[in-house]
């Protein structure tokens, strides 16, 4: 492994080179798989970025292989809706090699061409595997029923998928849409399982990001979407043990299912939810937060915003103080959702305050300065792969950016 991370230090002086060589390879070497990608200018440049975001966070897991290859499986399952195959896998790999060796100059030796090789075929193996194992549909099907738009960015689709959709409550979905055509991204589900099997995606437009400007704006009842396997970690262990739940933003849909889950079933011990948001808009579900904390007799909530006329990030700064007034950390089991530098940041804070590292559960984050995706996590080699957004070698859903 320190063959790997040593050649990739110098790559990663070269990044930007490294990508675009990678892509013109691949393109030329397999004009067929140009048109699996998302035409935009705009979507390739994200992809870009996506690709060197997905090799950091392999490169940096490569030796931990138990945690590893659970999530290459899943990764490989969810591929499928790209309808990828095993040439798909090869050519991706000569192009990968191409580059890092075209990238590493002098540095690019038989021994770490050996090295890269077997790291490659290791997760190519496992994607497979997990892809065979599968016994999910590649996609299913959902119909918008209702679309709710709060303010100007954000918004709230309910679903009926066609077929039973199987979910936890605190996970995410890749999803598609036919206004913005080989483009995949990951949304949080806003709710726990309901008898009618729908659901609802907790949506906010990124500035420049076409779907979710399209899901935000544009989309309608009656269109069709077509959603990726659930995935995520970001679901209740149910320990007898206190439990707080720390929302920002868009954020708060997982928050919000794990609530439901927790107001079906309450625990013998309390629970605390703080909300954090930016302006008024982005506490749009607040009569319903209020009506659980009203029925919900263990449930106190906290919200957290910025003071008239101040920057939003002031919030994360007030949301520090409130958690400060929390006692008893050590004791407790934290969930935790919204933009990677929030979740970073309040990590540390949560760690400075006594809790347990392993009682703090979210969603996994991106290197920094690495993209990111709907609850944080890294970007895959799958987005840049087939044109979709997630995180991670070739897999395109994880959650991607909102």
């Amino acid at each position: 492994m320190r063959i790997l991370k040593s050649s990739f230090a110098v790559v990663e002086r070269r990044a930007e080179h490294a990508v675009k060589y990678f892509y013109s390879h691949l393109f030329w070497h397999n004009p067929g798989i140009r048109e699996l990608f998302p035409a935009s200018a705009e979507d390739m440049e994200r992809q870009r970025d996506r690709l060197f975001a997905a090799l950091t966070h392999v490169v940096t897991r490569l030796d931990d292989e138990e945690g590893l290859l659970p999530y290459l499986h899943d990764l490989g399952r969810d591929h499928r809706k790209f309808l990828a195959g095993p040439e798909h896998y090869a050519a991706l790999g000569a192009s990968l090699l191409a580059a890092l060796a075209r990238t590493c100059g002098e540095a690019w030796t038989p021994t770490v061409e050996k090295a890269w090789s077997e790291a490659y075929q290791v997760i190519a193996d496992a994607m497979t595997a997990g892809a065979a194992a599968s016994e999910d549909p590649p996609w299913w099907d959902a119909e918008i029923v209702r679309h709710l738009q709060y303010g100007e960015d954000i918004g709230v689709l309910t679903l009926r998928p066609h077929a039973p959709f199987p979910h936890l409550p605190g996970q995410y979905a890749s999803v598609s849409c036919e206004r913005v055509p080989k483009v995949w991204r990951t949304y949080s589900i806003g709710n726990a399982p309901r008898p009618d099997g729908t659901l609802d995606l907790h949506v906010s437009r990124i500035e420049g990001g076409r779907l979710s400007t399209a899901l935000v704006r544009e989309a309608r009842p009656g269109e069709v979407l077509r959603l990726g396997a659930a995935g995520g970690q970001l679901t209740l262990r149910r320990a007898d043990r206190p439990v707080s739940l720390i929302a920002a933003g868009t954020g708060w849909a997982p928050i919000r299912a794990m609530v439901e889950e927790l107001a079906a079933e309450p625990p013998d011990r309390d629970v605390r939810l703080f909300v954090v948001a930016r302006d008024a808009a982005h506490l749009y579900d607040r009569p319903l937060i209020d009506e659980y904390a009203a029925s919900f007799g263990r449930l106190g909530v906290t919200y957290i915003t910025p003071a008239p006329g101040l920057h939003r990030d002031q919030a994360t700064g007030r949301l520090a103080t409130a958690l400060g007034h929390r006692a008893m950390w050590p004791e407790q089991d934290v969930y935790l959702s919204g933009p990677p530098p929030f979740v970073e940041q309040t990590v540390r804070v949560l760690k400075e305050l006594g809790a347990l590292p392993g009682r703090i559960f979210h969603d996994s984050l991106p290197a920094a300065g690495t993209g990111h995706g709907p609850g944080g996590r890294p970007l895959g080699f799958g987005e840049w792969f087939l044109g979709r957004p997630e995180p991670h070698w070739h897999n395109p859903s994880g959650r991607a950016p909102r």
